[in-house]
């Protein structure tokens, strides 16, 4: 595996935000993104939420992988610029965004990748369970069962949305899809073999996870109000 770019201290602020609407995250995010692609020197950040219920689809995800019609207004269904197909995000599901400048790390996607598999990965060690990769697959596994999962964007080396936890969710919503578009293959959360778990205790494990993986030191912010 190729080595980064040693970041020098480099500061990565981390918001906490607890439970968020998509779309607020999303605007957020891109507004985010969008300053780093006009100024590259500001600092990287990590945000770390829960969702309300919703579906979203990777830019060239196909509906065929939804269990139900799209005119179905049940349920919040949103297409978006990452890479993936359809996952299903829910209270319980720990997220993290990372916006980051490659630069100061590695110029290459695939590293990106497995560099978020293994804060996972090593997340999940501090829980005494094993994280697995598949090959050509990405996303994490345990016991052959998929608890997290990768969707990035990246345009200029500045990355966007990222990552999803199952730590404590209810896991019917996943019924209704065709989980990131693979059908052999279960999910499950973190709750399966810890039950209890809560998201609450799993923030400051991923954080600190992440921390090591990308050699950041972490400022703790509190988002200004719009």
């Amino acid at each position: 595996m190729s080595r980064s770019i040693p970041s020098h201290n480099r500061r990565c602020l981390l918001y906490d935000q607890g439970l968020l609407p998509y779309l607020d995250a999303l605007e957020w995010q891109r507004s985010l993104f969008q300053e780093r692609i006009k100024d590259p020197n500001l600092d990287d950040v990590l945000i770390l939420l829960e969702h309300p219920p919703v579906y979203t689809l990777g830019q060239g995800a196909t509906p065929e992988f939804l269990k139900f019609d799209l005119d179905n207004h049940t349920y919040d269904v949103y297409r978006v610029e990452r890479g993936g197909e359809v996952t299903y995000h829910c209270p319980g599901q720990l997220v993290g965004y990372p916006i980051l400048n490659l630069h100061s790390y590695q110029k290459d996607l695939h590293w990106y990748l497995r560099q978020l598999e293994e804060v996972l990965i090593r997340a999940l060690a501090v829980y005494g369970l094993v994280g697995e990769r598949i090959s050509g697959f990405t996303g994490v596994w345990v016991e052959g069962r998929k608890v997290a999962a990768i969707g990035i964007k990246v345009s200029r080396w500045i990355t966007m949305h990222g990552f999803a936890l199952n730590v404590c969710p209810d896991m019917t919503g996943f019924e209704r899809i065709v989980p990131c578009g693979i059908a052999d293959k279960p999910v499950a959360s973190l709750a399966n073999w810890i039950p209890g778990i809560s998201c609450e205790q799993v923030r400051h494990t991923l954080a600190q996870s992440f921390a090591q993986v990308f050699d950041v030191e972490l400022i703790r912010t509190v988002r200004k109000k719009p």
